[in-house]
């Protein structure tokens, strides 16, 4: 059995918006670039020294019907003027040889930015707890992640969001956010 582990990895987004709920789905995927692929979903490890690249470089890596595999977060609403989101944080560590985070989040009724804000900031937390830094839970998570930015042992947190308010007509709205992971 041969081990795949992954080098590169590219974040992308998506919107779909139809009367059908799958429909809506294979719309955001379409959106998001990754619809003509078997998607296998995955927890939540970067691999030791994987490269993020652009989408669209990304893009040129996977082929109709391949196997890709994904963090993949995802939501959905047919409720008129619903807020909706969906999440990929990352979190980086300073040192290539070590793994890093990924985290998915998904909401509704919070905005895209203290979305993504939430997912960066889980993603910033798992990598603090698994490098040994202190995590103080009476202490919000921005405040927390600046410390561990100051330790030098985090280098890099960021976050991809879609959100989408639900269609005015009660079609199905489906927003998506997801880690492609290459070979």
């Amino acid at each position: 059995m041969s081990t795949f582990i992954p080098t590169k990895f590219f974040l992308t987004k998506g919107v779909g918006v139809h009367k059908d709920k799958l429909s809506s789905f294979e719309l955001a995927l379409r959106d998001a670039g990754i619809q003509h692929c078997n998607l296998v979903s995955v927890s939540s490890i970067i691999p030791p020294k994987a490269k993020q690249i652009p989408k669209k470089e990304g893009l040129n890596y996977i082929k109709p019907g391949q196997i890709i595999y994904v963090v993949i977060s995802r939501n959905e609403t047919n409720e008129p003027n619903r807020l909706i989101s969906a999440s990929i944080g990352l979190a980086i560590p300073q040192d290539k040889n070590m793994y890093g985070y990924l985290s998915e989040f998904h909401s509704y009724g919070m905005t895209g930015e203290k979305s993504g804000d939430y997912a960066e900031d889980l993603a910033a937390y798992m990598l603090a707890s698994t490098l040994g830094l202190e995590i103080d839970p009476d202490k919000g998570y921005d405040e927390q992640k600046e410390l561990w930015r100051i330790s030098g042992k985090i280098v890099k947190t960021s976050n991809i969001t879609q959100s989408m308010e639900g269609d005015k007509n009660g079609k199905w709205t489906t927003v998506v956010a997801a880690a492609v992971l290459l070979p």
